[in-house]
């Protein structure tokens, strides 16, 4: 019996219903999980996505032919039923959840499970196979409950800003920014921003998403009247000479790679604050059982040490092979 998803050089397909998801190479008919690089690329014939991952992609890849769905909704394809689920990750990020001939397939994308206040909350779909991610896929990772981060993050900022210090913090664009917006206090001073991040901020207002006053850093923009800013860069420019005009300076990355000891200090960094838009251990495992799957695809991250533990819990575990990234703190801005 022939599997109802395979992986191809171009990425993963459904022969029955002749759709990719989340190509990596130009395919007639994309399904896309949500709006970062990785997942959403450019040249495919057609795309489809969620409603709220729309306007990103639109952004991102121009005047693309794209149809969207609501969140449940079922679509038919070639006898192949599909529809999105939350994935937690970003806003309008999904899980995709075929069906065909009552076998259950569900494509993760990236996902986590805690509930972060902007993205739509993660919900378990059950399915005979899950292919998941495992970019945390290590013990070592349990992310900071989101009351003690907005705690870390404002007393950072808060005692930087009143001896005059600038707070540079590296995040990315799509959903960690916004996430971190809607933790940081803004009665504590201005919060400035890059120009990747202010651009996607504006397109997830004009969804309705609230998010607190920023101003665009320009180069005409007054530093010294902004002493004591938070900054928000995208990674690729925290060390560049952008964030270079903010002086004095404290800096910082918010990431889940702050969980390692010594990343934070290769990356010449004050302070690293450990969250993600993925999921730790905990809720990778959690995520796989409630799916209720017996064949699990590990992609992208630590494949091999967390195939080999899902083995070892039962499952019936194997490594696929993707040109996904997971979260890196090497991206360019446009990721």
């Amino acid at each position: 019996m022939t599997d109802l998803l395979t992986f191809t050089p171009n990425g993963i397909y459904c022969a029955a219903g002749d759709f990719y998801i989340d190509p990596w190479r130009p395919v007639d008919r994309a399904l896309i999980t949500h709006g970062h690089a990785d997942h959403a690329r450019p040249d495919m014939g057609h795309y489809l996505a969620t409603e709220a991952a729309a306007p990103v992609m639109r952004h991102r890849l121009g005047d693309i032919s794209l149809d969207t769905v609501k969140y449940g909704e079922t679509l038919t394809r070639n006898g192949v039923s599909i529809s999105y689920h939350p994935a937690g990750h970003v806003p309008g990020s999904a899980q995709i959840r075929l069906e065909h001939k009552g076998e259950v397939w569900v494509c993760s994308g990236d996902y986590k499970t805690v509930d972060d206040g902007l993205s739509e909350p993660f919900e378990p779909v059950p399915c005979h196979a899950f292919i998941t991610e495992s970019t945390f896929g290590l013990p070592v990772f349990n992310w900071t409950p989101q009351e003690m981060l907005a705690q870390q993050i404002n007393d950072w900022w808060a005692t930087n800003a009143a001896n005059g210090t600038f707070s540079l913090l590296g995040c990315y664009a799509l959903g960690k920014a916004q996430r971190l917006l809607r933790t940081v206090d803004p009665s504590i001073g201005p919060i400035l921003t890059h120009g990747a991040i202010e651009n996607t901020n504006q397109i997830l207002r004009g969804q309705g998403i609230a998010l607190p006053d920023t101003t665009l850093v320009t180069p005409d923009l007054d530093v010294k009247a902004n002493a004591g800013a938070l900054v928000l860069a995208t990674p690729s420019a925290l060390n560049s000479s952008w964030a270079g005009r903010f002086k004095p300076a404290s800096t910082a990355f918010a990431s889940g790679w702050m969980a390692l000891r010594g990343v934070r200090r290769r990356r010449a960094a004050d302070r690293g604050f450990i969250v993600s838009d993925h999921a730790d251990w905990a809720g990778l495992n959690s995520a796989i059982a409630a799916t209720g799957a017996d064949r699990i695809f590990v992609t992208h991250g630590y494949t091999s040490v967390f195939s080999k533990w899902l083995n070892e819990q039962g499952y019936n575990a194997k490594i696929v092979e993707t040109q996904f990234d997971g979260e890196s703190l090497d991206h360019t801005e446009a990721d």
